[in-house]
């Protein structure tokens, strides 16, 4: 069973295209055949997989503004089991043309689940740093929203319009949806930052992954290299917590299942 997962956070620089990226990189080196869905007009997503934004021909912008097949848009990468179905500026105008159509925010979700026999274990979504049409489509077709957050005041503070969100996809469009907050870019040596993630795991209890991504400067390099952290320096400090966060999302899926089935 497909399980589709969105990235998100409308604050910026908290690590999520990063997150995206290595968590779907860990979960295909786990054997899972994992399709990356880069959501953002900055194509970060895009370009950290070694493809040039502009050069593929079809883009995600085609699946949510044109109704192409999602299968169709996607493009093999260098990592095995990993695709991707690349971005481009043209998804910009979708923040302004999707609200004037009829069941919108679900256009994604319906895209991923008329997928005849989806040949993928995980979908992951690297949506933008806003909560527009884009993000709300991401929502509405997702299991499971992760939140990477920075042990920051104000990266903490924005978690409060993402709450909010949840709230309202789940009245609207997918009353299933579930979160995770996710704490990257952890400085140990901080002492606010241990207390933000203590007051994080006190406010939201089992919302929070267990595992955490510390600071890892092989992080911002690996990008350069338009490969993954996890074929970029195997060894490096990154590369180990996205797996163990790759197995603590297995184990979170699978008790989900556990229970759906019961």
């Amino acid at each position: 069973m497909t399980k589709t997962i969105a990235v998100s956070n409308e604050k910026g620089g908290v690590a999520k295209t990063t997150t995206a990226l290595s968590l779907g990189a860990a979960l295909a080196e786990l054997g899972n055949r994992v399709l990356m869905v880069d959501l953002d007009a900055q194509a970060n997503l895009t370009l950290a997989l070694g493809l040039e934004p502009g050069e593929a021909e079809k883009t995600s912008s085609d699946v949510i503004l044109d109704s192409l097949p999602l299968i169709s848009a996607r493009h093999k990468t260098e990592v095995e089991n990993l695709d991707l179905i690349p971005s481009s500026s043209r998804i910009e105008t979708s923040e302004q043309f999707l609200p004037v159509r009829t069941n919108y925010t679900t256009i994604l979700q319906r895209a991923i689940r008329s997928t005849p026999n989806m040949p993928y274990e995980y979908v992951i979504l690297d949506c933008p740093p806003a909560l527009g049409a884009i993000t709300r489509n991401a929502l509405s077709a997702a299991d499971l929203l992760i939140i990477p957050t920075q042990a920051e005041y104000f990266s903490a503070y924005a978690l409060r319009n993402m709450m909010n969100m949840i709230r309202r996809t789940r009245e609207t469009d997918n009353a299933n949806l579930a979160y995770r907050i996710l704490v990257t870019m952890l400085d140990r040596r901080n002492r606010t930052h241990r207390n933000i993630h203590d007051q994080l795991r006190s406010t939201f209890g089992a919302g929070v992954f267990s595992t955490v991504i510390e600071l890892d400067t092989k992080l911002r390099e690996s990008p350069i290299a338009g490969l993954p952290i996890t074929h970029y320096k195997s060894g490096a400090r990154g590369s180990t917590q996205y797996r163990v966060l790759a197995q603590e999302l297995k184990e979170y899926a699978q008790e989900t299942e556990n229970k759906q089935a019961a």
